[in-house]
């Protein structure tokens, strides 16, 4: 028996790195696949034809952080797929710089996309979650949200807001049975971190306990611990994914 065997999960921002890697893997574990994604409708094809042999999968051009566009998708999703039982925020950006230098409208973007979306998505997710008495919130943070970085502040902000979010919905749903739990990864080495200087991505390496930068399946597996049965007993929780980064 798969783990996630017969259940429907919608991921946000799913055509490349973390979010690929956890449709991947959540498909692989039985789990049919509802994703966003904001422009690569050829890279959505791609993961669709990758995936469809296995589990239904769908893919919706839709941004979260826009609360009537996540209240579609999820009316969308239970038309197509006729149950929700697993949400996971993982869409977010970037927009880094020192405070002295960060512009409004930085700050305001960094915090509408990537804690605006959290709220929406959840929000339209509760109810139909309510009504069949079980469902997995899994919001993606990060360990700058956890500790902070210089240079990150929108960002940081944005992520540490995920977690007080995170922890407030676990306590408001746990009497419905429908957990939400938190994933914080640390330096994940996707598409995005391959433009970066070798010798800068091996000093962060070689900064980590476990000597290497994550990997989008090491996430995906904690996802997918969260997402199942597994974790029944596990809400309001923050799992960190960072190779020793960070301890507490």
């Amino acid at each position: 028996m798969k783990l996630l065997e017969g259940k429907t999960a919608i991921i946000t921002g799913a055509t490349r790195g973390i979010g690929k890697g956890i449709a991947q893997i959540f498909a692989q574990q039985g789990a049919n696949i509802a994703f966003t994604y904001a422009s690569s409708a050829s890279k959505a094809e791609e993961l669709e034809k990758e995936i469809s042999s296995l589990v239904k999968i769908k893919g919706y051009q839709s941004d979260a952080s826009d609360y009537d566009a996540a209240q579609n998708l999820v009316e969308q999703v239970l038309t197509d797929f006729g149950t929700l039982d697993i949400v996971v925020n993982n869409a977010g950006i970037t927009k880094d710089n020192l405070i002295l230098r960060m512009t409004k409208e930085d700050w305001e973007e960094v915090i509408r996309v990537n804690l605006n979306s959290v709220f929406n998505l959840t929000k339209a997710a509760t109810k139909p979650m309510m009504k069949q008495k079980s469902g997995s919130i899994i919001n993606m943070s990060s360990v700058v949200g956890v500790k902070g970085n210089a240079g990150q502040s929108n960002y940081a902000a944005s992520k540490a807001g995920i977690i007080g979010f995170s922890k407030s919905i676990a306590l408001e749903l746990g009497s419905r049975n429908i957990r939400c739990n938190v994933v914080a990864p640390g330096f994940i080495e996707t598409e995005m971190t391959e433009v970066l200087d070798e010798k800068t991505v091996q000093e962060w390496r070689n900064n980590i306990p476990l000597k290497r930068g994550g990997t989008p399946e090491d996430i995906a597996n904690a996802c997918l611990y969260l997402a199942s049965d597994l974790s029944g007993y596990v809400t309001g929780h923050v799992l960190n994914v960072n190779g020793g980064m960070l301890t507490y």
